[in-house]
C-alpha cells in the first residue's frame, strides 16, 4: 500500500485545547480506543474467527495465497540498494528464509552480476530470536561520511514507535555503552560522533497532542539521556520538532538546524547560532532539499512574493550570504514546473541536483548543475512514459540510482552518472504475470465541479465494453502524495491475469499537479476528493468498462477514509469496498491514536465551523440503517500506532449494530501497513483479492 508509504505523512497539525471534549456523547464504541484493551482485543478476535473462514475457506484462496507468497519471497526481486559512505551499497532483504529481515551489503561490481556476493551486516531474525523481541526493523540513521555508526531503529511488532540502539557496521555488533534510546516516538540525527540531537517523550508535558515530541535536547555519550541538555522547546500544539544536521559532501557540518512543525504542512525553520536558534525567513509551507556546491536547495508550497516564488517552485540560496545575513538573501529559481507537472523526487550527489518530475502523471529526470551564473539542466535519457523514481545518490561522484516502472513494464533498476548523463540498467525484474494480453490508458473524468480528473486503466485488449468487466478501482487522494504508475506483481498475478481491469485515480488531495492539487482538496473543500473519485467510477460505467455490478474499491489509510465516504455517499456504484487501515471516525480523529497530527489537512472537529465540513462526509456518523451497502472488507492492525484500529473496529461494530453484513481483519501485529513480514503480507493480499473476487468475479 502507497500509504504504505510512506513513513513522513502522518506527522502534522494542531489541535485545540477543546478537542478532548468534541467526542460524540452517544457513541456507544469508545471503548474499542484502548488500543490492546482486553474488551476490544476479544472483539477484534472474533470477528477474524467469524470472516477468515469465510475467505479461507473458500477453493480460490489457497491458491492465491501461494501466489502471494510466491511473489513476496521470489529471490529475483530488485534489491532496492543505497550508496553507503564506506563505498559499499547497502540493502534491507526479506524472504521466506529472512522473514524479518537482513540488513547486507556488496560492492557495486558484485552487485552488477547476476549472483551477488552479499555480506550480512545484521540478521533480524537472529536478533529476534537471542533476545525473545518481536522486532520489526524500521530503519538506521548513520554517521557521515563514512556511516560506520548507525542508531538502528526497532519497533515492537511494527509501531511507529521505535527503540534506538547504536551499532558499529565494521565491526557488525551494538557499539557496548552506546547510545541507546528506550521505545518511543522520536526524531533523531547525529551531530557528531559523540553528540546526538534528539527530540523524544522526556516525561510528562513533553509530547504534543498529536503524540510526537516538541523538545529537542544535545545528548552527549557516556552520559545518561536524562542529563541531555535542552536547545528547543515548542509547544503541546504544535505536531513534532526535528532537529536538521546539513553537511557538505565531505561530511563536515554547514549548519544545524531544527524543524517546528506547527501544522502537517507548516513548519518554522530555525538555524542554530552561537547565540542560540535563529528563525529563518522561509514560508511556513516550504521544505529544506539539501545542499549543493554551498547552495540551500527548498521547495515552496506557497507563493513567496517578497523572493519572486510561486507555489511549487525549486530554489537555492547561498549558504554563506544566507547565514551571514538571511532577510538580505536572495533566492535564486532552480525550476518552475508547469501547471502539467509537479516535483516528485530531488536528491543531491556530490556536486549535482537531481529531480524527478512528473508531466501528466508520467515520469522524467533532471539533472542541475550549479554556476556562477545560475544553474544549468539537462535531462537523462531514461525510458518515456512509465514512473521515473530518483533512488539513492552518493556523496562520493555523481552517481544515482533510478527504479523505472510500469503498469504492465516491470521495473528496471538503473545507475547513471549525472555529471555526464552515461546511463547503466543495472537490473530487470523478470515478468510475473503474463501482460501481452493487456493495455494500459490514460482516460480523464470530469469532477462535479468541472475539472478534468486523470485516471488509469489496465485492461484486457479484447475486453467487451459491457459492464462485465469485474474491475477495481483504487486512490488516495490526501497528503500532496501521488499515485504514479508501477509495476505491481500481486495485482498481476492476483487480477489481471484472472480478467480483471485496475484502476487508478489521480483525485485532487494528492499531488500529482504540485501543491495546487491537493490544496485543492484541503479542509472545507474535502468533498472535491470524494466528487473526483465518484466521477471516475461513473466515467468507467459510461465507457461500459464495468458496471455497479462489478466495480469494486480499495484504498488505505486516508484511502481508507475515501472508502468509507464511498460506502456512505454512493452506495449504489458498488459492490465490494476494501478499506484498510482507515480513518473512520472522523468527528473524534484527533483524540484517537496520533490523529490530532492531520488537522492541517482535515480541519478541527472542535471548531464548530469545521465541525460542520467534517460532518457532512464523516463515515462514522453517516451510517445509516436501511441503506444499498454492499458487504464491505474492513481491515487493520492492533500495532497500528499512527492511523489507531479504533477506526477499523467502530466501523465493524457500528455496521453490526445496524444490522449490516461484513467481513473484518485485525493483524495483531503489523503496524499501519498491516503486515509485519511477507508472510502477514501474502496473507492480507490473499484475503482481498478472494473477496474481490466473491463480490465482482461471482
Amino acid at each position: 500500500m502507497r500509504t504504505l508509504l510512506m513513513a513522513l505523512i502522518m506527522t502534522a497539525a494542531t489541535l485545540s485545547a477543546a478537542a478532548a471534549s468534541a467526542q460524540t456523547p452517544e457513541d456507544p464504541f469508545t471503548w474499542m480506543e484502548e488500543i490492546e484493551g482486553t474488551r476490544a482485543l476479544d472483539w477484534a478476535r472474533a470477528e477474524n474467527a467469524r470472516s477468515l473462514p469465510v475467505l479461507q475457506n473458500d477453493a480460490r484462496y489457497a491458491g492465491l495465497h501461494q501466489a502471494a507468497l510466491d511473489i513476496v519471497n521470489a529471490k529475483d526481486r530488485i534489491p532496492g540498494v543505497g550508496f553507503s559512505g564506506d563505498g559499499t551499497l547497502g540493502n534491507f532483504w526479506q524472504d521466506a528464509t529472512h522473514v524479518r529481515g537482513v540488513w547486507r551489503r556488496t560492492s557495486l561490481n558484485s552487485f552488477r552480476t547476476d549472483e551477488p556476493v552479499w555480506e550480512t551486516v545484521l540478521d533480524f531474525d537472529a536478533l529476534a530470536a537471542a533476545e525473545g523481541k518481536n522486532w520489526v526493523y524500521k530503519g538506521a540513521t548513520c554517521l557521515a561520511p563514512d556511516d560506520r555508526y548507525c542508531l538502528v531503529q526497532l519497533s515492537d511488532g511494527g509501531k511507529d514507535a521505535v527503540t534506538l540502539r547504536e551499532f558499529d557496521t565494521v565491526t557488525k555488533t551494538f557499539v557496548a555503552g552506546g547510545f541507546v534510546a528506550p521505545d518511543g516516538k522520536q526524531n533523531v540525527t547525529w551531530l557528531d560522533r559523540d553528540t546526538l540531537l534528539i527530540a523524544r517523550d522526556w516525561g510528562p508535558g513533553t509530547m504534543t497532542k498529536s503524540s510526537y515530541p516538541f523538545v529537542l535536547k544535545a545528548w552527549k555519550r557516556g552520559t545518561p539521556l536524562e542529563s541531555a541538555t535542552e536547545l528547543y522547546r515548542g509547544t503541546v500544539d504544535d505536531v513534532s520538532v526535528s532537529p536538521m544536521v546539513l553537511r557538505d559532501a565531505d561530511g563536515v557540518v554547514q549548519a544545524v538546524m531544527i524543524s517546528r512543525a506547527v501544522s502537517f504542512f507548516e513548519s518554522e525553520t530555525y538555524l542554530v547560532t552561537d547565540k542560540g536558534p535563529v528563525r529563518l525567513p522561509f514560508p511556513l509551507k516550504s521544505s529544506i532539499q539539501g545542499l549543493v556546491g554551498g547552495k540551500l536547495v527548498f521547495s515552496v508550497e506557497e507563493d513567496w512574493a517578497a523572493q519572486g516564488l510561486r507555489q511549487g517552485d525549486l530554489a537555492a540560496f547561498d549558504l554563506a550570504a544566507f547565514k551571514a545575513d538571511p532577510n538580505a538573501a536572495r533566492a535564486t529559481l532552480i525550476l518552475r514546473p508547469t501547471s502539467a507537472q509537479a516535483i516528485e523526487d530531488v536528491n543531491i550527489s556530490r556536486n549535482r541536483l537531481i529531480v524527478g518530475l512528473l508531466e501528466n502523471v508520467t515520469g522524467k529526470a533532471l539533472v542541475f548543475t550549479p554556476g556562477d551564473k545560475g544553474w544549468t539542466s539537462r535531462p537523462l535519457d531514461l525510458p518515456a512514459n512509465v514512473t521515473i523514481a530518483v533512488g539513492s545518490a552518493s556523496d562520493r561522484d555523481d552517481r544515482v540510482f533510478f527504479s523505472v516502472a510500469g503498469y504492465l513494464t516491470p521495473s528496471t533498476l538503473w545507475l547513471a552518472d549525472a555529471a555526464d548523463g552515461r546511463l547503466e540498467k543495472l537490473k530487470s525484474l523478470p515478468p510475473k504475470f503474463d501482460a501481452s494480453k493487456d493495455v494500459v490508458e490514460q482516460f480523464w473524468a470530469t469532477s462535479k465541479d468541472g475539472t478534468k480528473v486523470p485516471y488509469f486503466v489496465v485492461r484486457p485488449k479484447d475486453l467487451k465494453f459491457d459492464g462485465a468487466a469485474p474491475t477495481l478501482q483504487y486512490a488516495y487522494g490526501g497528503f500532496q502524495v501521488s499515485q504514479r504508475p508501477g509495476y505491481s506483481a500481486t495485482v498481476g498475478k492476483l487480477w489481471l491475469e484472472r480478467g480483471g481491469v485496475y484502476v487508478v485515480a489521480n483525485i485532487r488531495g494528492g499531488g500529482e499537479f504540485g501543491p495546487a492539487w491537493h490544496q485543492a482538496a484541503l479542509k472545507a473543500n474535502r468533498q472535491r476528493a470524494y466528487d473526483d473519485f465518484f466521477a471516475v467510477s461513473e466515467d468507467l460505467i459510461a465507457r461500459k468498462i464495468t458496471s455497479p455490478r462489478h466495480l469494486g474499491i480499495m484504498g488505505g489509510s486516508n484511502g481508507g477514509l475515501l472508502m468509507g465516504v464511498a460506502l456512505t455517499q454512493r452506495p449504489e456504484l458498488y459492490n465490494a469496498v476494501v478499506i484498510q487501515v482507515p480513518l473512520f471516525d472522523m468527528l473524534n480523529y484527533t483524540h484517537i491514536g496520533a490523529g490530532a497530527s492531520w488537522v492541517g489537512e482535515y480541519g478541527d472537529p472542535a471548531i464548530p465551523a469545521e465541525r460542520a465540513w467534517i460532518a457532512a462526509y464523516d463515515p462514522y456518523s453517516n451510517l445509516k440503517a436501511g441503506k444499498p451497502y454492499p458487504q464491505v472488507f474492513i481491515e487493520t492492525s492492533t500495532k497500528d500506532d499512527r492511523v489507531h484500529p479504533a477506526h477499523a473496529r467502530k466501523a465493524g461494530a457500528r455496521l453490526e449494530a445496524l444490522g449490516y453484513d461484513f467481513l473484518y481483519y485485525e493483524n495483531i501485529d503489523g503496524g499501519h501497513s498491516a503486515a509485519a513480514n511477507l508472510g502477514e503480507t501474502a496473507r492480507r493480499l490473499a484475503l482481498e483479492f478472494t473477496y474481490l473476487s466473491q463480490r465482482l468475479m461471482d
